[in-house]
């Protein structure tokens, strides 16, 4: 495990060039797991679509004449073939579309994203002093973060002039980019490595205290 006191931060030869300190901000901050949980269960909600739909008995299309008389046919009553019982039939209790989203009180989901970044800082984050690629090649970005040994699921951070980064890294498998200010809970405990460029890591000390 890391020590937050003297972290590292690694220059473009992949060799630590200087040293932050994480004690006093986001990284430092305590976890709760059930409130991380309860982030993650909401953003995940959040996220479905909710579209599937079938139809009732009385949505489906025909039925609408009594297949046989009532009596005297040694059959069981039926009123339509439309039935749930019936083949070709509508669906009894079937999903139909509607909303999945839930909410969490502001101060609750920021104080479950501290915990999770700070659990990150314990185990999982690489700081770069700054995102410097010989090519704006995505083979080169590839080499980069595998020289910090950012392998794997690997969340990169990094500032918003830096759009180009974005560009390249589309088609990386497991690799999300992503804005300091459009960090969430999820993504950040989806990555193994964490890595955030030296500015935007001050940028997150700001925006999430």
């Amino acid at each position: 495990m890391q020590s937050i006191d003297a972290f590292p931060v690694f220059g473009p030869d992949s060799r630590p060039v200087d040293k932050v300190d994480l004690t006093n901000g986001v990284f430092s901050s305590s976890v709760n797991p059930s409130l991380v949980h309860r982030a993650v269960v909401m953003q995940r909600s959040s996220a479905r679509q909710g579209t599937a739909s079938t139809l009732g008995r009385g949505e489906v299309r025909g039925g609408g004449k009594k297949p046989w008389k009532q009596k005297h046919t040694g059959r069981a009553r039926s009123g339509s073939s439309r039935s749930p019982i019936w083949r070709g039939g509508g669906t009894v209790f079937g999903p139909k579309p509607r909303s999945y989203s839930s909410t969490l009180p502001k101060k609750m989901y920021r104080a479950a994203l501290r915990g999770a970044l700070a659990a990150k800082a314990g185990d999982g984050l690489v700081v770069l002093g700054d995102l410097v690629l010989p090519e704006l090649k995505t083979r080169e970005l590839v080499k980069s973060l595998s020289n910090v040994g950012a392998s794997g699921k690997v969340l990169l951070v990094i500032q918003e002039e830096l759009a180009d980064i974005f560009r390249i890294g589309k088609n990386v498998k497991n690799l999300k980019i992503l804005h300091g200010k459009d960090l969430n809970v999820y993504d950040v405990l989806w990555c193994e490595k964490l890595v955030v460029t030296k500015a935007e890591l001050e940028r997150i000390q700001e925006i999430w205290v």
